[in-house]
């Protein structure tokens, strides 16, 4: 069974780590490349996306801004984030034929660039409010803040769906959000423990620990070593999203890849992992609170 570890005391995870990325738009068919330099004659860097170079191209009469990297991958990769379009080639391809291929994608990226913009414009908006009465995620549900209980402890009542915090009407909104984050982290901690334990006993495997995570751009994180970290925001989401996760990085202690066997490890313990892979794929970042 594995014990947990505070961020604060983690060890360095080993160099050979694999990672559950956090938001990104990959385009099915393809994987995430090596970036390499690109050759001299590109046009100048991006500064929006590290290691590519900036172009632009009219397609249907709307310009398009998309970062290129030169890689030693075999095929052309797309990817769609908040910095916009990254096309990865092959650095035999010529631009034409680069060129061709996003022509031939042109629904999909305009589709995919257009959510992003909306997500955009929805991260402005206030999504908590840290007062008496405002609700929170928890596994999957609306729980509500209230700043006193009966007794002077922090309480929580599942059935009712509400959080005592113990504070006083005055206390204010940092007051308020430091003391949530708190019971989330320490709930994140106990439930993705004993999760993990489950799912390693139906794997038959062991780790030697886990550690929460505030990372910006992963899910989760697993070690040649057996260390594991998840993000603590993952205890917004339902369980049944947490336990992809757990399954996820715990197969990563059969195969430090993501190849076709380390799928089917996912599956044989968690065989509903395409669906909870889909709802936290497209699930976007600003539905969560910011804490």
């Amino acid at each position: 069974m594995g014990q947990p570890v505070t961020p604060c005391s983690a060890k360095a995870l080993d160099s050979r780590q694999l990672d559950l990325p956090l938001f990104s738009e990959l385009d099915p068919d393809t994987r995430a490349p090596q970036n390499t330099p690109s050759p001299p004659n590109e046009t100048p860097a991006s500064p929006r996306v590290p290691g590519a170079k900036l172009r632009r191209l009219i397609l249907s009469g709307r310009t398009l801004e998309y970062g290129l990297k030169r890689s030693t991958r075999r095929t052309i990769g797309f990817a769609i984030d908040g910095t916009g379009l990254t096309i990865t080639a092959p650095r035999w391809v010529t631009l034409a034929d680069i060129e061709a291929a996003i022509a031939g994608k042109e629904r999909w990226i305009f589709t995919k660039l257009a959510e992003w913009q909306t997500r955009a414009e929805q991260r402005a908006l206030p999504r908590v409010e840290w007062r008496e009465g405002a609700h929170i995620p928890y596994l999957g549900k609306p729980v509500r803040i209230a700043l006193a209980s009966s007794n002077g402890a922090l309480a929580f009542d599942a059935t009712e769906a509400w959080l005592a915090l113990a504070l006083p009407a005055h206390a204010d909104a940092q007051q308020i959000k430091d003391r949530v984050q708190g019971w989330l982290q320490n709930e994140a901690k106990r439930l993705f423990g004993e999760r993990l334990d489950v799912y390693a006993q139906k794997l038959g495997v062991g780790f030697k620990g886990y550690a929460l995570s505030s990372a910006a751009t992963r899910w989760g994180s697993c070690s040649s070593d057996g260390r594991i970290r998840l993000n603590w925001r993952l205890i917004h989401f339902p369980l049944s999203i947490i336990d992809y996760v757990v399954a996820h990085e715990l197969a990563h202690l059969r195969e430090m890849n993501h190849s076709p066997r380390f799928w089917q490890t996912v599956e044989s313990i968690f065989p509903e992992f395409r669906e909870a892979r889909q709802t936290l794929k497209h699930h976007p970042p600003e539905l969560l609170p910011a804490l």
